[in-house]
């Protein structure tokens, strides 16, 4: 690396406008930012540059602050000494790129996770901007990030890789163990036994059915990808298929009480979408509630559209409800109340898909002291019948 006598010391903001490139042909209708408009410190990652000597003349407070480097120890030192940069495999990374003295028509670094000293991991990416395509490096301009996000991600994804290896487990063990009971020994089994035996691996193979569903909606969600195909809905004639379901299966007529408002707007979505979020919150409040489940359906104002209306389902219960401090992680991935079960990804999706029909979802204190969830679902009718 070219190293040589540091420069006067230029503005932060003269330094950011020296480094960024060509800009393109302005129209009237672009926007300028004045000198005085752009400061680094406001930049949320790390910036670094160095002048055609490879001396730094800025360092940002987020550059300072991800590697643990005072600004003023850093400004008018040399890159390699206020940046000491390790790969992975502990080589020198400005002495391995030698970005001043290497190939010429290189443009930059791609962003990769680097090492400072300590051990401490930083994301760098890096841009050489010359005056001609050939020409000497005139600035040398870096970019860090934390790799808290990307850890984050990472915990996120082993996690759930976790949950669903043990959510898998159990179900196929049982079909594996039925299934080969019964090859081994089909005669010795009564016609009643073979029912029970096929009706546990009938249930266990839709367990692990669902949860590939969910894993399916969970890909569709964080990818932005969630389709819905919208079609007019009955909402109240939705609530009561599932209140009836309930009850087929045991649970007392009395402890459902259904309220609705009319009268309801016109409500487009997607049929399925929405009787999987009512499925959802229904199961929740019987399962893990106490007392009777109330079902309201009401309209009320869309949301961010005060002049349009929507409609509001609001399922509560009279159990033991949610604790204060567990209400902001409701709908993350994994949780679980106080009642162990399930992969805790049910509510997830629940929220992904009412935000995915434009609606808002929320949880709180119900008036019998259990949960209260309440989604609201704009009208959202097809652009030919507005």
């Amino acid at each position: 690396m070219a190293v040589g006598m540091s420069r006067p010391r230029e503005t932060h903001t003269a330094v950011v406008r020296a480094a960024t490139a060509e800009p393109a042909p302005l129209d009237e209708t672009d926007t300028v930012i004045g000198p005085g408009d752009l400061d680094p410190d406001d930049l949320p990652d790390g910036l670094v540059v160095a002048d055609e000597t490879g001396r730094v003349i800025c360092f940002n407070s987020a550059a300072a602050r991800i590697t643990a480097t005072p600004r003023a120890a850093a400004l008018g030192r040399s890159l390699e000494h206020a940046l000491p940069l390790e790969d992975l495999k502990g080589r020198r990374w400005w002495t391995l790129t030698d970005p001043y003295g290497g190939l010429a028509t290189r443009v930059g670094q791609p962003e990769r996770n680097l090492l400072l000293p300590g051990g401490r991991e930083v994301l760098v990416s890096a841009r050489y901007v010359r005056e001609s395509p050939t020409g000497p490096v005139r600035r040398l301009v870096i970019s860090l990030r934390g790799t808290e996000a990307r850890r984050r991600t990472e915990l996120s994804h082993a996690e759930l890789i976790a949950t669903v290896a043990h959510e898998l487990r159990s179900p196929l063990t049982s079909v594996k163990g039925f299934t080969a009971t019964l090859l081994a020994k089909w005669e010795r089994f009564t016609d009643d036994q073979k029912r029970l035996m096929l009706e546990t691996v009938d249930a266990d193979a839709n367990r692990v059915t669902r949860l590939i569903a969910e894993l399916l909606d969970i890909s569709r969600i964080d990818s932005g990808r969630l389709e819905l195909r919208r079609q007019p809905v009955d909402i109240s004639a939705a609530v009561e298929r599932h209140v009836q379901a309930h009850i087929a299966t045991g649970q007392a007529p009395d402890r459902f009480l259904v309220r609705t408002r009319q009268p309801l707007p016109a409500l487009w979505a997607d049929p399925d979408k929405v009787d999987q979020v009512l499925g959802n919150l229904l199961e929740n409040a019987v399962r893990h509630g106490e007392g009777t489940v109330t079902i309201e359906i009401a309209p009320a104002p869309a949301p961010a559209k005060s002049d349009e209306t929507g409609t509001a389902v609001t399922v509560s219960d009279e159990g033991p409800g949610i604790p204060e401090e567990s209400m902001g992680r409701v709908f993350t991935r994994f949780w679980r109340g106080s009642k162990r079960g399930g992969t805790g990804l049910g509510l997830y999706i629940v929220k992904g898909i009412v935000e995915a029909h434009g609606g808002t979802i929320t949880v709180d204190r119900g008036p019998g002291g259990g949960a209260e969830f309440r989604f609201i679902l704009p009208v959202s009718a097809p652009a030919y019948l507005t």
